[in-house]
């Protein structure tokens, strides 16, 4: 199954809230899913926190990768590039949590600074939370109350927004600074901008020498930002990315397997197939097969 992870050329995550205009997300989700049991990489400014139900799930952050066990869970900070995969292709079940700074009075100037001081790009990147620590049990347990008034049926906002504030307020008082992280701003900027070129190119022919270019980088350069941020070289995010779009053509359009080959950048339709193949161990017609929708 295809990520439901609406991702912007610029890799940030447009969330989609449970309640309009009250910027919290409180959803159950599973690995599988995900194509390949890996979600997109992507960012966003909401502070997230992952409750592992069943299973377990590796996480990505910035380059850094931690194993998460069933009980456990993870706190990443904002504006970080994350994604939870599973390398052997086993489930996990989970509960996500998003909150939005505006829900913590980021509208505010001493709301913002308060914010940018707590959770900035220069504190932690995440913080592990298992049950063994009397503070992020509590962080734990707030996030199953959390779920379980957003999906009463009968949801106060208010005690909703409680929760929230309750949660992130524990995480604040444990997060620490890492001036380490500072660099990391600009490197976005020049990470958007790369994979920016790839999403409105990648029906063409391209070079890492084009997508360095797009972010006025050397290739080396290139390399270490998607390497670091992403944890894939240039070329294989390409691929996936196409891979994507090509899976997105075959679900939702009858447009021949040899069209959508071309349009989605791929050279020729046997070279299509057998990326496909080998990506997701299944041929592109068997695929569209198995997601045509059943009466």
């Amino acid at each position: 199954m295809i990520s439901a992870l609406e991702i912007f050329s610029d890799l940030s995550e447009r969330l989609r809230y449970n309640i309009p205009n009250f910027p919290l997300y409180v959803r159950k989700g599973t690995l599988h899913q995900f194509d390949r049991y890996t979600a997109a990489c992507h960012w966003h400014p909401d502070l997230e926190f992952i409750l592992i139900q069943d299973g377990e799930m590796d996480y990505f952050i910035n380059g850094q990768i931690v194993t998460i066990g069933a009980g456990n869970g993870i706190f990443i900070n904002s504006k970080r590039m994350h994604y939870g995969f599973s390398t052997d292709r086993t489930d996990c079940s989970y509960i996500v949590v998003t909150v939005h700074p505006v829900l913590l009075g980021a509208g505010t100037l001493a709301g913002k600074a308060y914010l940018d001081d707590i959770f900035g790009l220069d504190t932690d990147n995440y913080l592990s939370l298992t049950p063994q620590s009397p503070w992020q049990r509590d962080a734990l347990l707030l996030l199953t109350q959390i779920y379980d008034e957003m999906h009463s049926g009968k949801e106060n906002l208010l005690h909703l927004l409680s929760q929230a504030v309750s949660l992130c307020d524990c995480i604040g008082d444990h997060i620490k600074q890492n001036s380490s992280h500072n660099a990391d701003e600009q490197s976005w900027l020049l990470l958007s901008e790369m994979t920016g070129y790839i999403h409105q190119h990648y029906d063409f022919k391209i070079t890492i020498d084009d997508i360095a270019a797009a972010g006025t980088v050397c290739r080396s350069r290139c390399c270490e930002l998607f390497k670091k941020y992403i944890g894939q070289t240039p070329n294989n995010y390409l691929i996936q990315y196409r891979l994507s779009k090509s899976c997105e053509m075959l679900r939702e359009t009858n447009i021949p397997i040899c069209e959508i080959a071309i349009a989605c950048g791929f050279q020729t339709a046997s070279y299509f197939s057998y990326v496909f193949r080998k990506e997701t161990c299944v041929m592109p017609q068997n695929f569209r097969k198995q997601t045509i929708p059943t009466d």
